[in-house]
């Protein structure tokens, strides 16, 4: 731990793919105005992009029987991409400055727009775009699998690979279904722990290649500012550069590319204590950072904003009040005046 009076650094950790569920923060909707405003915002940028698909999108958001499966990617994508902004926008109006923003998959994304890379309007349209090409592209799903990644490989069949290295001994694996389902039962025989994700998209393969090749030009077209924090890409594992940021290739390959969470949460804790802020649906990032050492042994904290479980309302809005509460204890932010 950082000397008496010494601030952690707020790493503000930003989830992705495989994290939606029903309802995911819609506890907070209407009853906490930054987070609102935010959500609304997206929902008019889409509404505007496709007559009806943003009403159509909230409306899916706020119920328990949406029309279109939350797991499919006209859903997934731009739900998990709004609600992580409105979350990061959320812990920044309580006066807090985020040293480092880590965004897993589309939440690097969100990452961007909260570093001020993209506009929220600009970084909208490019994952309508995204999901629009992405929408007819090949099928199939994600597993994660409790092995490293030398583990795993003796048994990828066909086009799986390894889309994700979150752990040491926890590892993401994308491809198409009749090769996932080959790898999956090949892994259970030798009794390696397995779980399907919430995915009908094999998310960080290049199988999809096919499917986004096209759209290095829309992101082209898009205005790029200076980064005002500091974004630690969870594809390269380092911070992300100005010319990363302005180049169209680095952000279409997002949905081929691995992610790369472990190696670049352990560059980010690698010299500071800090306080890993998840600012996302669930739990995922937050459970998988308290394996790190630096957290084990209390160097650094970890608070998620949100439940690990869907439940109603009034569980998000508790959950994030006990969030701020933490944080102000942390010195973080203000203690909040009642």
């Amino acid at each position: 731990m950082g000397t008496m009076g010494e601030r952690r650094a707020m790493v503000l950790l930003l989830p992705g793919q495989g994290a939606q569920h029903l309802r995911m923060a819609a506890g907070l909707y209407g009853a906490e105005p930054v987070f609102t405003a935010a959500m609304d915002e997206v929902f008019d940028t889409v509404e505007a992009y496709a007559r009806g698909e943003g009403e159509r999108l909230r409306a899916d958001w706020l119920t328990d029987r949406p029309t279109v499966d939350l797991d499919c990617v006209t859903r997934s994508q731009p739900l998990l991409f709004a609600v992580d902004h409105a979350l990061g926008r959320l812990v920044v109006s309580w006066g807090s400055r985020p040293d480092v923003l880590l965004g897993h998959s589309i939440g690097e994304l969100a990452a961007a727009v909260l570093a001020r890379i993209f506009t929220l309007r600009d970084a909208t349209r490019l994952v309508l775009d995204r999901i629009r090409l992405l929408a007819d592209g090949p099928t199939g799903g994600m597993l994660a699998v409790a092995a490293s990644v030398r583990e795993v490989e003796p048994f990828l069949a066909g086009d799986v690979v390894v889309g994700a290295v979150n752990a040491p001994r926890q590892t993401v694996l994308a491809g198409p279904d009749p090769a996932l389902e080959l790898t999956h039962k090949a892994l259970t025989e030798h009794e390696f722990t397995c779980r399907r994700l919430p995915s009908l998209s094999p998310f960080h393969s290049p199988v999809l290649a096919p499917a986004v090749a096209g759209s290095e030009r829309a992101i082209a077209a898009l205005p790029v500012s200076p980064a005002a924090l500091t974004l630690h890409s969870c594809y390269t594992a380092r911070p992300l550069t100005a010319r990363e940021a302005g180049d169209p290739g680095y952000w279409a390959a997002q949905p081929v590319a691995p992610v790369l969470f472990w190696p670049a949460l352990d560059a980010v804790l690698t010299g500071r204590d800090a306080v890993l802020v998840e600012a996302g649906p669930g739990q995922t990032l937050a459970q998988l950072a308290r394996r790190h050492p630096a957290v084990r042994a209390g160097t650094s904290v970890v608070v998620p904003l949100l439940p690990a479980r869907p439940g109603p309302p009034e569980r998000d809005r508790d959950s994030v009040a006990a969030a701020r509460e933490s944080l102000a204890e942390h010195g973080i932010i203000g203690a909040r005046t009642r």
